[in-house]
Parts: structure tokens; sequence; C-alpha cells
């Protein structure tokens, strides 16, 4: 079969982000020493978790700082998927991501909020062992039973955050290229463009 060729379609070059940058440009001076500043704290504060978990071996094994210290990671790394495309157009005045560009930050954004979500359900699954089974604690929440959870989180997480984006990158756009950066979710807003 020939694939049918779309006569009405235009190039497509990205997307336009608004929200912060649409605000007036005193305040934009102001706000990205700001948001610098809390993104390096963020993760000076998660680095120093993952450095005292690991440094320590009693503190590794143990389940609850071992799965605290993937949340860690986690972290560091769902702040820096948005973080610092905003730090960049606060500075360089210019609010345009590619498509690809935008596929590659949602892909990461997704992986490490479920990421978090199944960790935190790892977590969870943890303390309900401890306090309802204490005597089968240890048989139960071995090494490598948390091994297989984290990782596992992680997997999926990957799995479900390829999903969405190959599905996303078969969509056409054909209205506004502006997403508004106050949106619900990333999908929401993506969502509403096609």
């Amino acid at each position: 079969m020939e694939k049918e060729t779309q006569e009405n379609q235009t190039h497509f070059a990205g997307f336009i982000l608004l929200g912060l940058s649409s605000s007036s440009s005193k305040f934009q001076g102001f706000l990205s020493p700001i948001f610098l500043l809390m993104y390096l704290l963020t993760m000076l504060g998660n680095l120093l978790i993952i450095l005292l978990i690991f440094s320590n071996n009693n503190l590794f094994y143990a389940p609850m700082y071992f799965f605290l210290s993937h949340l860690s990671l986690a972290d560091m790394g769902f702040s820096s998927t948005t973080v610092p495309k905003m730090l960049q157009i606060l500075v360089s005045q210019t609010n345009t991501i590619s498509y690809g560009g935008c596929l590659t930050q949602m892909y990461f954004f997704v992986v490490f909020c479920t990421t978090d979500n199944f960790l935190l359900a790892s977590m969870a699954y943890d303390r309900y062992v401890a306090i309802c089974r204490p005597l089968h604690y240890t048989t139960i929440m071995s090494y490598r039973c948390c091994l297989l959870l984290a990782s596992g989180s992680w997997l999926l997480a990957h799995i479900h955050s390829l999903l969405y984006v190959l599905l996303l990158s078969d969509f056409s756009f054909c209205a506004s290229r502006e997403i508004p950066h106050s949106s619900s979710s990333p999908m929401s807003s993506l969502s509403a463009r096609f």
C-alpha cells in the first residue's frame, strides 16, 4: 500500500513556552538567581543524602535508606528535567523548545515522576512488612528483594514513559504551538494541542 501524502501540512518547528517568560522582564532578572539557588540547594541536599547513605554500609543495606537513596537520585533527575530549561528561558529570553527537545523532556519528566511513585510504594511496602510481619522482616525485605523493587521501579518507569513518548511522536499538531507553564501536567497541555 502506498502512503497517502497530506498536502495541507506545514513544517513543525517546536513549541513556544509561556508562563514565566511572558511575565514582565523586570521580574526575570530577579527570578533567575532565586531559581538557580533553589536548584543548587536541591541538588546539594539530595547529593548529600546519597553520599551519607553510600558511605555507611549499615545504612546502605537497610531497606528504608536504600529506597531513600534511590528516591533522592530520582529527585535529582526530576529537578534536572525542567529547571535548566526554565533558567535558560529566563536568562536568554528565548522561550521556544524543539519538538524533539519537548519529547525528551517529557520522557524524563514522566520517568522520574513515575519512579518516585513506585519507590514510595516500595517504601510503603517496607513499612507494612516491618509493622505487620516484624519477625519475618529481615527474611522478606532482604537486600535482593530491595534491589528487585528498586530496579523494577526504574524499569517500569522507563517502559511507561517510552509508551507515552512513542504515542505522542505519531501525532500531528495543527492547533496553537503555545504551552502554558502553569498547566496541571505536561500531558494535558500537549494533548490539548492535537
